[in-house]
């Protein structure tokens, strides 16, 4: 019951708001200041929710459990659910894995009472892609979920993972209803003592017993409004959650395999650990592939755990990318615009009356507009001034 307390409230439960009020005219009969300053106040806040300047973790671990029963052939996302999940779920996969390089992915579908995992664990992007893309040519989106089996199955492959490394589950739910063997409540408890974070997604509305699943592992509940919505809500989970501080600092063994080219004196042709199975289309015969530094397997894309020795493979770019999220750039310290400091340091754009507010890197001293500090934050993850300056890098 604490938790349900402190919940957040609902819109229609909170103050009646005047919110026309915070629009004034100055004395030329104009809005244009009152508007810029509500934009920034927005973006503000916008930057400080996403970038809170905690460390977060660089190994991630997620399933994506999308409901693909009757209610996702509704067509209030046009054309029809399924039809907008599979767009936006291809771009957030690849966003996904641009920003977290070195993590892994899978994806469960549940649908008449059952559920199956139809892409395991792995960092190969074309194949979850190719993945989602086939849902399109189901014909059988029949029946009502299982929360309880998809739990289950996330569970059974994500508590085999070590726990320094963040272990998600992304619950996309399109039924208002769900069908379980046994009591839910039981897998909840057992998600949130192996520490899963499971996070929920509603394309119809709220669930009470996913705003639970959500409030008692740590993870975050949303409801669509529409699919713009839905991009927003799916893009929240691309940064990885903050990383827990009462976990030692663990040892991750990784390998840094060399490439091997093609060419005329080379014979060292065979399949890759990757197409070993025979399974896949692109299963043949090649001399182009990365050497396990281990065991000498060869597979044909980074990164990726070798198949054979189990050790992690990775390039030094993808650990570089990932590397940010463990000191990320500290928040500039904001402070009102005196004049003294006429340009931005990141963009140069001159500051001028309705620059109310600029942000001063507490290391480097340098000044830098809105726009610069949330570029910084989210995307750079460096400041110029401080990688400008030699003093901070000896």
């Amino acid at each position: 019951m604490n938790d349900e307390d402190n919940a957040k409230e609902y819109r229609w439960e909170t103050g009646y708001e005047k919110t026309w009020e915070s629009i004034k005219e100055n004395e030329h009969k104009g809005i244009d200041i009152s508007v810029a300053e509500i934009i920034h106040k927005a973006k503000r806040k916008r930057q400080i929710e996403k970038s809170g300047g905690a460390r977060l973790g660089m190994m991630r671990h997620l399933y994506i459990i999308l409901d693909i029963s009757e209610g996702i052939k509704s067509p209030d996302l046009k054309p029809t659910r399924l039809i907008c999940t599979v767009k936006l779920l291809k771009e957030f996969i690849e966003e996904f894995f641009y920003q977290n390089p070195i993590s892994q992915l899978g994806i469960i579908v549940t649908k008449n009472k059952r559920a199956e995992k139809i892409s395991e664990l792995s960092g190969n992007v074309k194949k979850h892609i190719k993945e989602i893309t086939g849902l399109l040519n189901s014909t059988s989106l029949i029946g009502e979920p299982s929360l309880q089996n998809s739990l289950e199955l996330a569970l059974s492959s994500l508590k085999n993972f070590p726990s320094h490394a963040s272990r998600e589950v992304l619950l996309i739910m399109s039924s208002l209803t769900t069908c379980d063997p046994g009591d839910i409540n039981d897998t909840i408890k057992n998600l949130k003592t192996e520490g899963i974070r499971c996070s929920v997604i509603g394309l119809a509305a709220e669930i009470h017993i996913c705003k639970q699943l959500a409030l008692l592992t740590g993870g975050e509940h949303g409801v669509i409004l529409d699919d713009k919505h839905y991009k927003e809500q799916l893009n929240a989970h691309v940064d990885p959650p903050p990383a827990a501080m009462r976990l030692d600092a663990a040892l991750v063994k990784m390998g840094f395999p060399h490439q091997t080219l093609s060419s005329g004196t080379d014979t060292s042709i065979s399949v890759c650990m990757c197409h070993a199975d025979g399974t896949d289309e692109s299963s043949k015969l090649t001399n182009v592939g990365y050497l396990c530094p281990q065991c000498l397997s060869k597979h044909c894309e980074l990164p990726v755990e070798c198949k054979s020795c189990g050790l992690t493979l990775v390039s030094a770019p993808h650990l570089a990318r990932s590397y940010h999220y463990l000191f990320p750039v500290k928040h500039f310290q904001e402070v009102k615009f005196d004049g003294n400091t006429p340009f931005c340091y990141g963009c140069q754009k001159k500051f001028d009356d309705t620059d109310k507010k600029v942000y001063i890197c507490e290391k480097c001293t340098r000044t830098f507009c809105l726009d610069c500090e949330i570029f910084i934050h989210e995307s750079l993850h460096t400041c110029p001034g401080c990688a400008s300056n030699a003093e901070f890098y000896t």
